[in-house]
C-alpha cells in the first residue's frame, strides 16, 4: 500500500548528525530496494535490529522468537535529502506502518515496523511526523510504528544485500519489492535517483 505522504511540517537539522538511520518495515529486501533508488543515498546495508548478536542471523530471526526486526541501516546525504523525507518515503511507500508485527503475508515480530533512533532529535521528528499523518487521517488505521533507540545493528549475510536488484526475477522481489520500487518512482519522482 503506497501513498503520498506530505513532507514533515517540522524538521531539526540536528537529525541529520550523523546522516545515519536505520529503519524496519518487514522484509529488509524491500525497504533497501526502494532507498537504493533515493538520491542522495550513500550506502544501504541489510540486517537485524533488537536482539542480542548471538542470535542476528537469518535461520534465527526467521523463528520470530529473537526480538530482531529485519532492518536496513542507511547512510546519506543530508546536502541531497534530510531525514525528514526519508521519514516520508519510509512511511509512503516502502512499507505499511499501520500493520503490527506483519508485512502482508510475512508475519512475525521480525516483520514489525520500527525506525532505530540515532539521536534524540531524530526521536522528536519521528513522534511529530506520526502526529501529523494521524492527524491528518493519511491512513485508515493507527500508525504502529515502534521507536526505539539504535543499541547495535548487525549487518545481514552477504546474499541478503542488494537483494532485489541482483534478483530482479525471483518470485517474492516480483511480487512485493518491485510495486514498492515503482511506487517511489510514481509517488516521489522528486527523490529518485537520475539515471
Amino acid at each position: 500500500m503506497a501513498v503520498s505522504l506530505p513532507i514533515p511540517e517540522w524538521q531539526d537539522p540536528q537529525a541529520d548528525q550523523p546522516a545515519r538511520v536505520v529503519l524496519a518495515g518487514g522484509c529488509f529486501w524491500c525497504v533497501e530496494g526502494v532507498f537504493r533508488q533515493v538520491a542522495g543515498i550513500l550506502s544501504t546495508v541489510s540486517g537485524y535490529c533488537g536482539g542480542r548478536a548471538e542470535d542476528a542471523n537469518y535461520e534465527r530471526v526467521c523463528s520470530g522468537t529473537t526480538g530482531h526486526a529485519e532492518a536496513v541501516e542507511i547512510l546519506y546525504d543530508p546536502g541531497q535529502i534530510q531525514f525528514g523525507q526519508i521519514l516520508q518515503v519510509f512511511f509512503g511507500v516502502a512499507h505499511d506502518p499501520t500493520q503490527k508485527d506483519r508485512q502482508g503475508n510475512d508475519r512475525g515480530r521480525q516483520y514489525r515496523s520500527a525506525i532505530f533512533f540515532v539521536n534524540d532529535a531524530q526521536a522528536d521528528m519521528i513522534r511529530a511526523y506520526i502526529a501529523q499523518l494521524e492527524r491528518a487521517s493519511c491512513f485508515a488505521s493507527p500508525i504502529v510504528t515502534e521507536i526505539e533507540p539504535l543499541v547495535a545493528f548487525y549487518p545481514a549475510e552477504d546474499y541478503h544485500q542488494d537483494y532485489a536488484r541482483r534478483n530482479p526475477h525471483q518470485p517474492y522481489v516480483c511480487a512485493v519489492a518491485k510495486p514498492k520500487i515503482q511506487a517511489l518512482a510514481a509517488i516521489f519522482p522528486q527523490y529518485e535517483k537520475k539515471p
